[in-house]
């Protein structure tokens, strides 16, 4: 036997044995797969009821709880007896054979330490950037105090022409002493001063976030380390933001020197922008602060508590606050970037019925742009009277936008003194006879769409250069966005493709475009080990500023012969200082506005390679088919018909897992579903059922689109219900 033979004999062999682990899991999907609630510990603990509540969480088909210190719990957050009670649930959890994440902090946001960290380690909270503006006439000499603070810098601004000097080495002994040339000048004072606002850490700051871990991660490992690894296999944190500190202006001392030394150049000249227009360097300037600020956050607060958990051998996961806002500068900098060192990026689904929609597809995108397996959700949440069909409906809504790892919220410890409804434990009358049937569908989708690679034929850039340009302080409420672009349209145009055109998508961080992303012809390859992605069309959805590398990029595969589409308006500045002409020239070369065909509702500009460039100014869901229809791709799914469903959604997702290739389809809807979908390829499919484990063959014919082989198959699905189709290995 030659060795080609040998190995495609052990291939064989292996994807036979995955796909009969397969079957068998998703008949009784093992317990390991099964969802894992919040567990508000909001009452006085006691050994017999925490013992009760566990076992008999364990047999509504949980698999583990996160444990949350809520109000009205007794005894006090971090004392002793606490950590004895908690050790107890540990210890008794490991001899259910349940699995316990360590939700890290008392209530939310994290990073407070409960109190304890304004108390002990007061210099580790939350600092914020002030400015200090003070108007002077030239000609002559000016003398001011230095506010208090740590003086960030001095930057005089003239007012006509913006012209903006670093005048800080003219501050001795707290003192400025400057002689003002002719003209009309702001003088602007930056100072970094504590603002502790609710007692949070200095997320951009790893030595404080150290102090943070100290006074909890640490802790619960020097009480029970034994159980880290195995009963413990992960830490959460929940909500930490930017909003709370005044004005969202969060900062830290260490900026200065930290950007001189990743730039090579001092931050301080263009300290006036993000605040005011300095003219042509405005969107430069905030993209490199604003852009810094993020890394910081990223690296500060997330990377710190990743190590930890990595070195104590747990996974990291937890989410921002607020995520379905459309301008994430002011809230965590940057939604995607923020997940960039964290092992599992989770997001929020609570209050009501699809209020982080929008964010889904951003977060399940950090995690196809960084190659993670899981993505998770706190759900539920906050939510009244919720109707039981909502358990269903949430989730799949939620997996076939990639998220798979569900956090039910929550299991409350004393159901007399709940904060926020519903009551998702075998103590309630409404929810806890299903939670047995939810745990098994739960732990069906689960099994099937962990892990593996998604599979999308669009890539859409995730566009934080122009955010972050249009972002300033001084303007709007941090908790709402501050400020929102108006030509940022990339969640709506993500909504518009996934939920209307249905056509999946992946968001693509720019700096992923330029460090993972290889143009092979007509294809963009996202060039990752495991979730490596093959786009036949990019967008770049409305966008002011755009990166340099990032247009020259898109312009490069337009000359091999990709499609590209834009839409609302097309780009006209640089996210980098002196490159506006290049950005302007690489627009001018792909969208060729003088020499495009005009259509209806779009133009389009071709290339001799047969790249296809098409202008969106309204990217109405008609409009975005037409488009995607006229570009002359076969995609990897297909609906034959535009159906309109309501009070839900029809959505789906392909991924290639276990060697297996899955398509997840869920009708959220009150509207039954009857219509045809092709696949692209051809397939031996069988329907596997998420609500009831049967597993039956699925008919199907196979046809010739072009030169493509497509599968199409009739897809009938009632209101609230969800199908895998799954193909031969």
């Amino acid at each position: 036997m030659t060795r080609h033979a040998v190995c495609g004999l052990i291939v064989a062999v292996c994807a036979s044995a995955a796909g009969a682990e397969m079957r068998s899991d998703f008949a009784d999907p093992p317990r390991h797969f099964k969802s894992r609630p919040l567990w508000f510990w909001n009452g006085e603990l006691s050994r017999e009821h925490t013992r009760e509540m566990m076992e008999r969480s364990k047999a509504s088909g949980y698999y583990g709880f996160g444990i949350l210190p809520a109000q009205h719990m007794t005894p006090a957050f971090m004392t002793p007896e606490f950590l004895d009670h908690y050790k107890e649930a540990v210890d008794h959890a490991a001899a259910l054979g349940l699995k316990m994440c360590l939700y890290d902090e008392y209530w939310f946001p994290s990073g407070s330490a409960g109190g304890e960290l304004a108390k002990r380690f007061p210099e580790a909270l939350g600092k914020r950037l002030d400015r200090v503006a003070v108007e002077v006439s030239g000609s002559r000499t000016f003398e001011q105090p230095a506010p208090e603070g740590e003086l960030m810098g001095v930057v005089a601004m003239r007012r006509d022409t913006k012209q903006c000097i670093d005048i800080t080495s003219a501050v001795r002994d707290g003192l400025l002493r400057w002689d003002v040339p002719a003209g009309e000048w702001s003088v602007l004072f930056f100072v970094c001063v504590t603002d502790g606002a609710r007692g949070n850490v200095d997320y951009l700051d790893p030595v404080a976030v150290e102090r943070f871990i100290e006074l909890t991660y640490e802790r619960y490992y020097a009480k029970f380390g034994e159980h880290f690894g195995t009963t413990i296999d992960s830490a959460f944190f929940d909500e930490p933001t930017f909003h709370w500190i005044e004005g969202g202006r969060a900062w830290t001392p260490a900026f200065n020197a930290k950007f001189e030394q990743a730039h090579g150049y001092s931050p301080v000249p263009f300290y006036p922008a993000i605040w005011d227009d300095i003219g042509p360097e405005t969107q430069a300037a905030r993209n490199t602060l604003f852009g810094f600020r993020a890394e910081l956050y990223a690296t500060g607060f997330m990377k710190t508590l990743n190590d930890w958990c990595r070195k104590h051998k747990i996974a990291l996961t937890g989410h921002q606050d607020q995520e379905e806002i459309v301008n994430p500068v002011g809230l965590c900098g940057d939604l995607i970037k923020c997940f960039k060192h964290q092992d599992m990026p989770a997001i929020d689904q609570v209050f009501q019925y699809g209020r982080a929609s929008k964010a889904y597809k951003v977060v399940s995108s950090a995690a196809y742009n960084y190659d993670r397996p899981f993505v998770v959700t706190e759900c539920y949440g906050g939510i009244n009277d919720m109707p039981v069909a909502n358990l269903y409906k949430e989730a799949m809504d939620q997996f076939a936008k990639g998220i798979n790892v569900m956090v039910p919220h929550a299991v409350w410890y004393d159901s007399a003194k709940i904060v926020f409804q519903p009551e998702l434990s075998y103590k309630s009358p409404i929810y806890g006879p299903e939670l047995p049937a939810y745990n098994e569908y739960m732990g069906r989708l689960q099994r099937l769409l962990q892990g593996g690679r998604h599979v999308a034929d669009i890539g859409v850039l995730y566009p934080i250069a122009t955010l972050q340009a249009g972002y300033h302080f001084g303007v709007g409420k941090p908790y709402e966005g501050g400020v929102i672009p108006t030509e940022a349209d990339y969640m709506d145009i993500g909504e518009r493709l996934a939920l209307d055109v249905r056509r999946d998508f992946t968001f693509v961080h720019p700096e992923i475009l330029d460090e993972k992303c290889r143009i092979d012809g007509a294809i963009l390859r996202l060039d990752n080990p495991v979730n490596f992605e093959e786009y036949r069309v990019f967008i770049v959805p409305g966008s002011k500023t755009i990166g340099a590398a990032t247009i020259e990029k898109v312009s490069r595969f337009f000359e091999a012969g990709g499609v590209v589409i834009a839409t609302t308006c097309l780009p006209e500045h640089a996210a980098e200082f002196g490159k506006d002409a290049v950005v302007q020239k690489a627009v001018a070369d792909v969208f060729n506005p003088d020499d495009a065909a005009k259509r209806s509702g779009y133009s389009v500009h071709t290339n001799a390679a047969g790249g296809k460039a098409y202008f969106v100014p309204t990217p109405t869901a008609p409009i975005l088919r037409t488009v995607l229809d006229d570009a002359g791709s076969v995609f990897d799914v297909t609906f034959e018909e535009d159906i309109k469903v309501a009070n839900g959604n029809l959505s789906y997702i392909h991924k290639v897992v276990d060697n297996r290739e899955i398509w997840f389809f869920g009708n959220s809807s009150e509207t039954p579903v009857d219509t045809h979908v092709r696949l692209r390829g051809r397939h031996t499919l069988e329907v596997w059922n998420p609500h009831t484990g049967e597993i039956r063959p699925q008919s199907a014919s196979v046809e010739t689109q072009g030169t493509q082989a497509v599968t199409r198959v009739q897809l009938v699905l009632p209101p609230v219900t969800s199908v895998f189709l799954v193909a031969a290995p």
